[in-house]
């Protein structure tokens, strides 16, 4: 009963998956619904999104530093007190202590530290934007390569046949002793290297569905032609400013190095004095026939002052591993901005060049086809040896080939234009997917009270004359400059 069960289980899967491939071949696909499915369901973009909701917390583990904080404790004793042999006394005590502790100021440490987590978390939602950017790159690669090589392969099986069809003609007139074995032979080899192809186009298909179902989650279906990309920059230096406002990996490179800032104003503070209140109540007791008579209630109150005078070069060198950090993501933060130009340059002149490679495969189409029939009639004429013959069809098939390939790298130069200048989203695309909002996640778990009561708690902490920046700048140090006029002049 067992292996009945199992196969019929097994039956019942595969007949699923039968009516699932059934109804995907029935209903086309777009382009637009692979970018949702993948949007809704990529797990790299999920994990991403896992990651940014934890680096939400680290603001909010940072805010903590300006709240109160409330401890209960308990102890319990036992005392035995022997002067001589002959008598002892002893003593059973409980205590329980209530405390309250309220920072009022800290030099500056937690305000640098919330500023740090605030450019911290920004710069997670541009690295998260870049990611989204990736994935849906990864997308469009997918589908239009599918697309593409479905289109290779049916270019392929078309050869094939007519080259079949070619071989059974030259056969049937040599046997008539129309043309000679040497005829025979040309267009043999020609119909095994079309086989060839048609094999070779076949496999790199099955590479190119394996990799849709990766990114994608499924298996691709009856693909749709996909619709022109909106969005793209109408000139390089309108490509240029789109990107130098909008690029997340720039974006976040400048968040990141902002972040620094603040981590080396935090680290400076530790030299500042530490102000805080506290409170606390205690109720204590004895453990014993007559607890009543030893019950002690005691309330203490008071305001602490803690000013570092020596910590051993703790934090002189905390400071230095500071500004060196800072020092390194400048320098990360320059190189950003020469990989923005760069992909915004390359990807510029791969559109001009696949836009012009499409156009003259074209003509060249058009062209090698209009030869091909002029051929083929001079053929039956036997006006054109079976090499013409051949090398003419061999024409139209590697001009629609170009075509095919053209189109196809044309469209993924418009991607990564897209990405690079980053407008490469859902929300861009106009797509029908709900784009996801990651301060829905930040203003959740900061809420509360004490959202209002901690620009007043803070007020204090930034009176500091080594704090982190008033406001963060995502765009601060993120611009283009000279770099992108030199990579305009070489466009000219």
């Amino acid at each position: 009963m067992r292996g009945f069960g199992h196969q019929g289980l097994l039956g019942s899967l595969l007949g699923a998956a039968l009516a699932l491939g059934a109804a995907q071949a029935a209903s086309a696909e777009t382009l637009q619904d692979a970018i949702s499915l993948a949007y809704e369901s990529n797990p790299t973009l999920q994990q991403q999104r896992a990651q940014l909701r934890a680096l939400d917390e680290t603001y909010v583990q940072a805010l903590a530093g300006y709240r109160p904080t409330l401890g209960l404790s308990g102890t319990a004793s036992y005392e035995r007190y022997a002067p001589s042999f002959a008598s002892s006394l002893t003593s059973r005590t409980a205590q329980a202590t209530l405390t309250a502790t309220q920072p009022l100021y800290t030099g500056g440490r937690v305000s640098a530290a919330v500023r740090a987590a605030e450019a911290q978390v920004l710069s997670g939602r541009e690295t998260l934007r870049a990611q989204e950017a990736a994935i849906l790159q990864q997308v469009i690669g997918a589908y239009v390569d599918v697309r593409r090589d479905t289109a290779i392969v049916d270019i392929r099986r078309a050869n094939v046949e007519v080259i079949k069809a070619q071989l059974d003609e030259t056969t049937a007139r040599f046997n008539v002793g129309q043309l000679t074995r040497t005829d025979v032979a040309t267009v043999s080899a020609q119909y095994a290297q079309a086989r060839a192809n048609l094999a070779g186009a076949l496999g790199q298909l099955k590479t190119s569905r394996a990799a849709y179902l990766a990114v994608i989650g499924r298996p691709p279906g009856t693909l749709e032609a996909e619709s022109p990309l909106p969005g793209a920059p109408k000139s390089l230096d309108d490509a240029f400013d789109t990107a130098e406002a909008r690029n997340p990996s720039l974006l976040s490179a400048s968040l990141k190095e902002q972040s620094d800032l603040a981590l080396v104003a935090q680290a400076r503070a530790a030299r500042m004095p530490t102000v805080s209140a506290s409170a606390s109540y205690s109720q204590g007791a004895a453990l014993g026939a007559y607890p009543d008579n030893n019950n002690q209630n005691t309330v203490v109150a008071g305001v602490t002052v803690t000013q570092p005078l020596f910590s051993g070069g703790l934090v002189s060198s905390q400071i230095r591993a500071a500004l060196e950090q800072d020092n390194a993501d400048r320098q990360a933060l320059e190189q950003a901005r020469r990989n923005t130009i760069q992909s915004v340059s390359v990807a510029w002149n791969q559109i001009l060049t696949a836009r012009a490679s499409l156009s003259a495969s074209q003509e060249q189409k058009d062209a090698a086809a209009l030869a091909f029939e002029g051929v083929k009639q001079e053929f039956r004429a036997g006006l054109r040896t079976v090499f013409e013959y051949v090398q003419a069809e061999q024409s139209v098939r590697d001009a629609e080939l170009s075509v095919v390939n053209a189109g196809h790298d044309a469209y993924v130069a418009d991607a990564a234009l897209l990405a690079a200048v980053g407008r490469l989203d859902v929300a861009s695309l106009g797509l029908g997917a709900r784009p996801y909002d990651p301060a829905r996640n930040f203003d959740k778990v900061r809420g509360g009270l004490s959202t209002v009561l901690d620009p007043v708690a803070g007020a204090l902490d930034r009176i500091n004359p080594n704090g982190a920046p008033a406001t963060l700048d995502p765009h601060r140090g993120a611009v283009l400059g000279p770099l992108k006029a030199d990579a305009d002049t070489t466009q000219k």
